[in-house]
């Protein structure tokens, strides 16, 4: 059998990669604002249902740019999320990623709460006196400590974005988030990962790089 191989050059794979998304999308309907976050989601998973399950709080995107060019920095519960933001990108702003999982005092709480790190991890982020996205790929248990903590009146994040990826208590946490008056960003359903939440802070970063251009 021969296979026939696209000619595209090193320099346009990403942006014919972006077009065959936008092909196939077709007539699929996106909310205005929101189709680079989505098609960057698709770009990274190669899954189209991103489109569909993606949902946003009213104006998430702009007003999470806006927190990002006003110096808000990023929360994430694993290493591979925090490795795939944009660092050099959110740090024009004056913002910082922070990953807590590996600390040795959140290690030590959560042993003696009998919790996870990332509950842990989610309370240790809430001292800092700054404005904060989270950005939660992996553990259910941040959104629903998230979810406590913000009840509680202890934390008003500028943004969630809420996509784990997995079976126990995965679906139940992001519909806990989406009750919030928090702004958000969650992939309804178990599909999710550490490199969709990174592709989301980078979309974000991309956008607002591009209206400074």
């Amino acid at each position: 059998m021969k296979v026939e191989l696209e000619n595209v050059k090193p320099m346009d794979i990403e942006k014919r990669s972006f077009q065959i998304i936008t092909e196939e999308l077709g007539d699929t309907p996106l909310i205005p604002g929101t189709e680079l976050v989505v098609k960057r989601c698709i770009h990274t998973s190669a899954d189209f249902d991103y489109a569909g399950n993606l949902c946003f709080s009213p104006n998430a995107v702009e007003k999470a740019m806006e927190a990002i060019k006003h110096g808000a920095c990023i929360v994430t519960d694993t290493q591979m999320a925090k490795s795939g933001i944009n660092k050099r990108a959110l740090a024009r702003y004056g913002g910082e990623v922070y990953c807590f999982m590996s600390d040795e005092d959140v290690a030590e709480i959560a042993k003696k709460n009998g919790t996870t790190r990332a509950t842990a991890s989610m309370d240790k982020a809430a001292s800092l006196d700054k404005k904060l996205i989270f950005a939660i790929g992996n553990a259910p248990t941040a959104l629903v400590r998230l979810y406590e903590l913000i009840e509680d009146g202890k934390l008003n994040p500028e943004l969630i974005i809420g996509v784990p990826v997995g079976f126990v208590n995965v679906v139940q946490s992001k519909e806990l988030i989406m009750e919030t008056e928090v702004p958000y960003i969650v992939a309804r359903g178990r599909k999710g990962g550490s490199n969709i939440a990174a592709c989301i802070c980078n979309a974000l970063l991309y956008m607002i790089d591009n209206k400074r251009d």
